[in-house]
């Protein structure tokens, strides 16, 4: 099985290809893939108490497995968490990962306002514990964020300079504008307690969501069309 390197501990490649879900039951059903169990168990436990505070025996609980059994996955708690903040990383990037300068700027922003929007919306705890690390510094994402993520944002800022350059938006520098889609999008699920508060409303009512959908990309592609 191959395996990479990330903030010193050695951790299993992933081949999820959707979002990370919470496992509500204590003890899950059943699974053929305890790894992906055991990873969507990690998920809800370190979503609300943490690193620290989350054991591997309460993850293997949650996750229907034995502890034996989880430490054949994960070596040990922190390349656990790791893991979960990489599969999560890899399903945010995914979209980004689409933008090329042969696309329509306007059709391939809209469709990335959704798609982190609909994220935002089924994966919220995996939203906030991502925003938890980031928040404390990224102990152990920073090597991460400083590689692959970098890379993409150094490839995708060129696509979208490419697009200011050929006069299809407006003169905006790209990090910047990936700074604001990612900081309005995840706003709904980092900030979802409030948003509902005032709104009465989450990104789980369909009308809602729509709605936020219509207004954030309404509010970006006027702002970066084309003058």
């Amino acid at each position: 099985m191959d395996k990479y390197r990330v903030a010193g501990e050695t951790c299993r490649s992933t081949t999820r290809t959707k979002p990370l879900t919470v496992t509500r039951n204590k003890t899950a059903a059943p699974v053929t893939d305890k790894r992906t169990a055991v990873l969507d168990a990690a998920l809800g436990l370190f979503s609300r108490y943490g690193l620290h505070g989350t054991s591997v025996d309460q993850v293997a609980a949650r996750a229907g497995v034995s502890k034996s059994n989880l430490l054949y996955y994960f070596v040990n708690k922190e390349e656990l968490y790791v893991c979960v903040l990489r599969d999560l990383l890899q399903v945010w990037l995914a979209p980004l990962r689409q933008f090329s300068a042969e696309q329509d700027p306007q059709r391939v922003i809209g469709d990335y306002i959704r798609r982190k929007l609909a994220t935002s919306r089924d994966s919220p705890d995996a939203s906030r514990l991502f925003c938890l690390e980031i928040i404390q510094g990224a102990p152990l994402l920073r090597d991460e964020l400083g590689r692959e993520l970098r890379e993409l944002v150094r490839q995708k800022s060129a696509v979208i300079q490419a697009w200011v350059d050929a006069g299809r938006l407006a003169p905006v520098d790209p990090q910047h504008l990936l700074f604001m889609l990612w900081a309005t999008t995840q706003h709904y699920a980092d900030f979802a307690v409030q948003v509902e508060a005032l709104t009465g409303q989450t990104l789980a009512n369909p009308v809602f969501f729509e709605q936020t959908v219509a207004n954030v990309q309404a509010v970006v592609l006027r702002g970066v069309g084309p003058r």
